[in-house]
């Protein structure tokens, strides 16, 4: 999601989440094999690109923009020591992914998804019963599309330097408040469910944490289809985290050093620590 085309502050239209969902899925976390396996405190140099990054296109301010914003979220090191995150998207669904492993527990509804993101493989209860065949492998698209799109509405700031992105600088811009924030450029190529979505990411020049976003369907359209806020970050184990996009919230957000193999197994329900 976004990019907010925001020009002088003037705050675009919103549009109902049902309408511009289907097309709002993020783009594949390709390098989370590699999170937390040994790598030393990291500064602002020491945040690498993940394989596929498009270094050469991207724009050195962009890039050490985004350095920036990893420190501002509490570093590299620690993004990459964190591995259990819950949270709930819109009210709608709730996952608990491990990202270390690809696991997910992803409830929407009364349907369960046990599944593994990276190899799509996984099972699926309705109102307790397993469901198999093609209703299975439905639902297991489903739960994967789903954890696309509304991981990338949660973590987006971790990403911007992930296989597949091109990072663009459009100069200054202004936050809804009028503060000034440096405007990245995202687009994608060959990667994730929507490689023709385009964003625009507000980072706000005193906090140098993403505090706006603007969508757009396609990467050719001059204006965005809409414009929300990234505000309300707050500490999460190690790392900051937000919910709050304006007229759509992410609550429930939970990070965690540990959970038991039963959360990613067991369709019993369970009770986070």
């Amino acid at each position: 999601m976004g990019r907010a085309r925001r020009r002088g502050g003037t705050r675009q239209k919103e549009v109902p989440v049902a309408k511009v969902q289907r097309r709002i899925v993020g783009h594949v976390f390709a390098v989370l094999a590699l999170l937390g396996a040994g790598i030393p405190a990291l500064g602002l140099a020491q945040n690498p690109a993940a394989s596929g990054f498009d270094a050469e296109g991207s724009d050195p301010r962009a890039i050490a923009i985004a350095d920036e914003v990893m420190a501002a979220m509490g570093g590299r090191a620690a993004w990459d020591a964190t591995r259990y995150l819950s949270w709930n998207f819109f009210g709608m669904r709730t996952h608990v992914w491990d990202k270390w492993t690809g696991d997910l527990r992803f409830q929407q509804g009364d349907q369960l998804v046990l599944m593994n993101v990276n190899t799509k493989e996984g099972r699926v209860f309705r109102a307790g019963e397993e469901v198999t065949g093609e209703d299975r492998d439905k639902a297991l698209d489903g739960g994967y599309k789903a954890w696309i799109n509304d991981s990338y509405w949660l973590l987006m700031p971790y990403k911007l330097k992930d296989s597949g992105v091109t990072l663009g600088f459009k100069g200054e811009g202004k936050l809804a408040d009028d503060r000034p924030a440096d405007v990245l450029q995202l687009t994608f190529a060959g990667v994730g469910v929507t490689p023709e979505n385009k964003y625009d990411v507000y980072v706000s020049r005193d906090r140098r944490l993403v505090e706006q976003w603007s969508f757009y369907a396609q990467a050719v359209d001059a204006e965005p289809r809409f414009t929300t806020p990234w505000a309300k970050w707050e500490r999460q184990g190690q790392v900051l985290l937000s919910g709050d996009r304006g007229q759509r919230q992410l609550t429930d957000i939970r990070v965690f050093e540990d959970l038991p193999r039963a959360v990613f197994e067991d369709p019993a329900p369970v009770e986070l620590p």
